[in-house]
């Protein structure tokens, strides 16, 4: 018997301060969803993410895709870079787009996640402790810039970094020393910053995938 092929479709997504577009990938009997911040300067196109979402959906995990942004904030963002590091309105956002989640039918039964990259990962730290989120994973992430929300987060945490990216590896692990919850640092062998090396960004992927099913279900 074939498997179920994943639903997918677009969303639009009250944030309440602000309409965005997504898109949702559900497949047959997924337990868990996750929610993708992307870091400064991407997108819900983000070709990194869409990987990762991928092999996550491949797993029986739905994912959400979305812009932080709405196209004039992006615009503008794309001229003075103003918004990429506002880590406050990016965690709004993402709380946003969180209690949106919990108001449709369809992620009724669904337990949700948080996948950032770069500022995203700080926006997903920060929004976890406004809304109720059963994993985080960071790729490439900063952390550091949760700042006081950090020892409040009671999310299990996983934070990637590639062996190649010292500065970021320094703060994650500055990071790590404040978070209280269940958390641990990964570092991928080889990789940098983006993760282009032959490989890496595959094992991006399966640890964010281990992560979720041990704590999505």
């Amino acid at each position: 018997m074939r498997e179920a092929k994943p639903q997918s479709f677009p969303a639009t997504i009250d944030a309440g301060d602000a309409v965005l577009q997504g898109d949702v990938v559900l497949p047959h009997a997924a337990r868990g969803v996750v929610l993708f911040a992307h870091g400064s300067g991407s997108s819900r196109f983000s070709t990194r993410n869409r990987y990762v979402a991928n092999h996550l959906v491949a797993g029986g995990l739905g994912t959400l895709l979305f812009d932080l942004l709405t196209a004039e904030e992006e615009e503008r963002d794309l001229r003075d870079a103003s918004l990429r590091f506002d880590i406050d309105l990016l965690t709004r956002r993402l709380a946003g787009v969180t209690r949106w989640l919990g108001s449709q039918d369809w992620a009724t039964n669904l337990r949700p996640g948080y996948f950032g990259a770069s500022t995203g990962a700080a926006a997903a730290l920060a929004a976890s402790v406004e809304c109720e989120v059963h994993a985080i994973v960071s790729r490439g992430g900063r952390p550091d810039l949760a700042g006081a929300a950090l020892p409040c987060v009671t999310a299990p945490t996983l934070l990637i970094v590639g062996s190649q990216d010292p500065i970021v590896i320094e703060l994650n692990e500055q990071a790590l020393r404040l978070l209280q919850c269940e958390a641990r640092l990964e570092i991928v062998p080889g990789a940098t910053h983006l993760f282009e090396e032959p490989g890496t960004l595959e094992q991006v992927a399966d640890l964010a995938l281990q992560w979720f099913r041990r704590w999505l279900g």
